[in-house]
């Protein structure tokens, strides 16, 4: 039907009242699953150091009577280190936009503090998965952590070509030819830190593998729940021959590999706490630098392991 003739409609008025809801909608993840499942320290220095031992293979150990021993070789125990990374965001507001009166925030300095914080987190979370080496800080060269993907040497399986990491010296690890993740190398991985004496309880899988973890046979069985007809057609726990693990989806990790984590044998240490500050004003706006300095502390890199160089098809 027509519109009636002379009828005054809302495209010819002025003057109308915008509608805008008092609340702003943010879909981007916030979490942050490697950083919240790990302990947290205080650092103390730009170069966080630690030591690392284990114990001697068991043997048949026998001697006659009276017999005089003779002292065996002892082992020195390992020196591991990681250097701090600061980590910040900067951001403006003019003096106008912090007056004014606005929707979904009533001081958009706060507003931008606690969105700048949540991104630094994530940041923080990104580097602890994905970088490879320490990086010294230097005139005109900031410094980094080590992260996951650095540590991660004694326990993997990995593409051919593929090289591992080496955390004493320093060097990142050698990407392998691709292979289709099997339940097989996450088994055989697993092993290798039961037989290394660690008991991770935590694997990080990136979203592009996420579906062929869910296919395993040794996960948790799915089921279909009758009372409120949910069919649950994904695996929150994997439980195999060397032990018990919560898969976490990770976003921030690359999707070739994933990480057999023991929670306590990591420490996010902080040299400095986030926090925000006001930089030299030089105009008419607020300028803020908020920021943090921090290190990624693997108390032993062997209680953990990685499948490496892996796809889903």
């Amino acid at each position: 039907m027509a519109q009636l003739a002379n009828s005054f409609a809302t495209f010819s008025a002025v003057g109308l009242r915008e509608s805008l809801a008092d609340k702003i909608y943010m879909i981007s993840p916030e979490e942050t699953p490697f950083v919240s499942a790990i302990g947290k320290g205080k650092a103390e220095s730009v170069y966080e150091e630690w030591q690392t031992d284990a114990l001697a293979a068991a043997t048949n150990n026998k001697v006659e009577q009276g017999n005089e021993g003779t002292p065996a070789a002892v082992t020195a125990t390992g020196r591991m280190g990681n250097r701090t990374q600061i980590s910040e965001k900067v951001y403006a507001v003019t003096g106008t936009q912090e007056a004014v009166s606005k929707a979904g925030r009533k001081s958009e300095v706060a507003y931008q503090d606690a969105k700048k914080m949540v991104e630094l987190k994530r940041d923080i979370d990104f580097a602890c998965l994905q970088n490879t080496t320490a990086i010294a800080a230097a005139a005109g060269t900031a410094g980094q952590a080590r992260g996951v993907l650095g540590f991660l040497a004694t326990n993997t399986a990995k593409g051919a070509s593929g090289v591992d990491p080496n955390p004493t010296s320093n060097i990142a690890p050698t990407d392998g030819t691709l292979a289709t993740l099997t339940e097989a190398m996450f088994q055989s991985v697993a092993q290798k830190c039961w037989e290394s004496g660690g008991n991770p309880t935590m694997a990080f899988v990136p979203s592009a593998l996420r579906s062929k973890v869910s296919a395993w046979t040794g996960a948790a069985t799915k089921f279909d729940k009758t009372e409120d007809k949910t069919i649950y057609a994904t695996v929150e726990v994997y439980v195999g021959d060397f032990g018990r693990y919560s898969i976490i989806n990770s976003r921030n990790q690359r999707a070739r590999e994933i990480f057999l984590i023991q929670p306590d044998m990591w420490e996010l240490m902080t040299l400095r706490p986030m926090k925000g500050q006001d930089l030299a004003k030089t105009g008419d706006s607020q300028k803020r630098l908020i920021n943090t300095e921090w290190t990624l502390k693997c108390g032993n890199e062997a209680a953990n392991g990685a499948v490496r160089d892996v796809q889903a098809a």
